[in-house]
């Protein structure tokens, strides 16, 4: 009896879905007894709703055999079963039409060269941080911030009337009062409490006159170029905020020490290559050089290039490639202005270093940074070096809650503003006041 249920299954076995058929077959009783079963069919929709694509359609061989010619239905107008498709030879429209515009290939345009070069930009994340970026700038590394430019905020005539009170009111309003949501995003209250804290800085005007010689530019373009060893690098992009001024900034380091700099050895990452996360490109200009305005504006001087940790939503970098990128941007900067004012052929030792400075922020944690560009003779690793003076992960504050945090009915955080430290805001004001007093 069971050898007639079992074959009874064989015939209407493709009715079943396979999971419906292995449910109703596991009821049948291990003696043989005889079960009813009802057949059933299932519709589904699941391979619609799959994340899986189907594979792509082969496109199909044209096989062109020399001597004979391939009937098509072109001269019919219309479709005909068992004709060829005609082949119909590309239309040039006898205008520009920037909707159809088909770039030629890349060994055809003009600028294409077979020696690479290697472009830095707003969303390089190196892999080797500030070291690859220090070789890449062939620069030094010093740890902290000058100390006579900390001696500037240290002093009480340098400092703003009820400081650490109004910093903190700049803070909570960044982080409670300048929403109507529960909280702000982290990309709306960092941007809003570096406005704040550019504005608190700007009301010392009135004492610091040089402050009015100064102007906030945004969105601008830079682009330079340099060699390094054998290698050709540029870096390209927008980086963010940008404090111009009339004047430049004052040297950081004496002659001396800037002479020294020619026993420093640079730190090497090998096996790593140190061009490795650059966009290698094959079609560019060789002397791009851009600081991204014009030979007359008035404010040609760079001053202080302000980063803000998210503000592309899209594209995010960790702490030391962000770093990377404030070193990196720092040196396009000053190189683009040393070649306006020395010409791009690469000089040992400028008479007059070109310096500029770099504060970069996710809304709680600050980095700082000043760069010294004394030379542009960046082929070899002999010679006079680059100065980078750096500080980093200074807390502004611990914790800014909207709630209070509580554990075990205890609470931890408190509401509020909490663990504000004001030496953050003095190094902040420092480099603000830096070529103004």
């Amino acid at each position: 009896m069971f050898s007639e249920t079992a074959q009874c299954l064989k015939t209407v076995a493709p009715l079943f879905s396979q999971t419906a058929f292995l449910k109703d077959l596991s009821r049948l009783p291990s003696h043989g007894g005889v079960v009813c079963l009802q057949a059933r069919r299932h519709f589904s929709v699941s391979r619609c709703l799959t994340a899986k694509a189907p594979p792509a359609r082969k496109p199909r061989e044209r096989v062109e055999i020399p001597g004979l010619e391939m009937i098509t239905y072109g001269e019919r107008m219309h479709y005909v079963p068992g004709l060829a498709k005609p082949v119909n030879p590309h239309w040039e429209r006898d205008y520009k039409d920037p909707r159809y515009y088909r770039a030629p290939p890349a060994h055809e345009m003009p600028l294409y060269k077979d020696k690479p070069c290697y472009v830095y930009n707003q969303r390089t994340s190196a892999l080797e941080g500030v070291c690859q970026a220090l070789w890449l700038t062939k620069s030094k590394l010093i740890s902290g911030l000058p100390p006579h430019l900390l001696a500037l905020a240290a002093n009480p005539a340098n400092q703003i009337p009820d400081q650490d009170e109004r910093v903190q009111n700049a803070i909570k309003h960044a982080r409670f009062w300048d929403t109507t949501e529960e909280r702000p995003s982290k990309e709306k209250y960092s941007n809003t409490l570096l406005m704040n804290l550019l504005h608190l800085c700007a009301t010392l005007q009135s004492s610091h006159p040089a402050i009015g010689r100064r102007i906030l530019a945004e969105k601008y373009s830079l682009a330079a170029t340099w060699k390094r060893g054998y290698d050709l690098f540029q870096i390209r992009g927008q980086n963010g905020l940008l404090h111009n001024c009339m004047d430049p900034l004052p040297e950081v380091s004496g002659k001396q020490e800037v002479a020294d700099t020619a026993d420093h050895v640079l730190e090497s990452f090998y096996p790593v290559s140190p061009s490795i996360d650059l966009q290698k490109v094959h079609v560019y200009k060789e002397e791009m050089n851009c600081s991204g305005f014009r030979g007359d504006y008035p404010y040609p001087h760079a001053h202080t290039l302000y980063f803000m940790e998210g503000a592309d939503a899209r594209w995010k970098l960790l702490p030391e490639q962000f770093r990377a990128k404030m070193v990196m941007f720092s040196f396009g900067n000053a190189l683009a202005r040393a070649y306006t004012l020395y010409g791009t052929q690469p000089q040992g030792i400028l008479d007059s270093p070109v310096t500029v400075q770099a504060v970069g922020t996710n809304g709680r944690i600050f980095q700082f940074m000043v760069f010294q560009l004394n030379t542009t003779d960046l082929s070899g690793d002999d010679g006079i070096k680059n100065q980078l003076w750096l500080e980093k992960d200074v807390e502004l504050y611990d914790f800014a809650k909207v709630r209070p945090l509580i554990k075990k009915k205890q609470v931890k955080v408190p509401a509020g503003l909490a663990g504000y430290k004001p030496e953050a805001f003095s190094k902040f004001l420092a480099l603000y006041l830096n070529g103004a007093v």
